[in-house]
């Protein structure tokens, strides 16, 4: 691992990545190809000797080749993805490009590039599918079946990913992960936008009657894991990512009304998803065994975020 490829790394997820690793190993350069679309911002990123960044879309697949060839790049970890559930219902097609076709764009530039020693992909537990409440936790052998377009992509993207790690011997890591929270995370989101609303005295915005439940994992904690992969993942293996930390809808909104304590705080019911998961549970197991642990508690992570967006109100303006 000496010269680093980060797609997306302008994003929520990415810079919490790189902010991680830029000052841990000065040694290892990072460039980061970000297209900058409308949640991601180049200041997410912190400046360092070690730090390139390069404007660009995985879909320009000379854009791609160009700066694996500039850097010489060794290592990919490919965060570049639109995320947004919601968005993803009015806005699908959108959703296929930049997830399945920029990762297919992306593998085929490293494939004839052929100096990849480790490419990591990172999808989502959406895959999975949906899990009633109190069903089995899923481990990362089990059959993908996505509920929603977002979902339906990643998923798509991932059979892409393992076409060239059977077909052309790639050496691919799979993640997929919790719902992420943390400091920069664009307030679309659940946890930023509550947090906004709050402080500005508008009502939070309740998707159908609040049950559906997620497991949420801090941003540092998500960082951590990826080096943890980096560094002890095995090739051709596929490593869930999250946490025990599992509240509803309604249950985030309430967690935030106490720290925060707003004058008032509304919350209004508002037309559910075209179909909206219940629950998603995936084992960790896998990614313990390479000696990662969860070290950042739900009560502090939330305080933690809180106080960001306190000082920083004004971030995405």
């Amino acid at each position: 691992m000496k010269n680093v490829l980060v797609t997306g790394g302008c994003g929520f997820i990415g810079s919490a990545f790189l902010n991680y690793m830029l000052p841990k190993y000065p040694e290892v350069r990072f460039i980061n190809l970000d297209k900058l679309d409308y949640c991601a911002r180049e200041k997410n990123v912190m400046t360092r000797d070690n730090y390139v960044f390069e404007k660009g879309d995985i879909c320009d697949s000379l854009k791609v080749i160009t700066v694996l060839n500039q850097y010489n790049i060794d290592t990919v970890v490919h965060f570049a993805a639109y995320s947004h559930v919601d968005n993803s219902f009015n806005n699908s097609v959108n959703f296929t490009v930049n997830n399945v076709v920029g990762t297919h764009k992306l593998l085929e530039a490293c494939r004839v590039w052929n100096r990849i020693t480790k490419f990591i992909h990172v999808s989502t537990d959406e895959v999975y599918g949906e899990i009633e409440h109190g069903g089995t936790f899923q481990e990362k052998n089990a059959i993908l079946s996505p509920t929603n377009p977002y979902a339906a992509s990643k998923a798509a993207a991932e059979m892409i990913v393992n076409g060239y790690k059977k077909s052309f011997k790639m050496p691919i890591i799979i993640t997929r992960g919790n719902n992420v929270y943390g400091p920069r995370q664009y307030p679309e989101k659940l946890i930023p936008k509550f947090i906004l609303n709050m402080f500005n005295g508008e009502p939070c915005p309740i998707h159908g009657s609040g049950v559906n439940v997620r497991n949420f994992i801090h941003c540092e904690d998500v960082a951590r894991a990826f080096e943890t992969i980096l560094l002890k993942g095995r090739v051709g293996h596929v490593y869930n990512i999250g946490s025990d930390d599992e509240y509803s809808v309604m249950q985030v909104a309430e967690h935030l009304q106490r720290i925060i304590r707003p004058r008032t705080a509304q919350f209004i019911k508002v037309e559910d998803r075209p179909f909206n998961d219940i629950r998603y549970a995936i084992d960790v197991t896998k990614l313990k065994d390479l000696g990662w642990t969860q070290e950042i508690e739900w009560e502090k992570g939330l305080k933690n975020t809180v106080e960001w967006y306190a000082d920083n109100s004004d971030w995405f303006n």
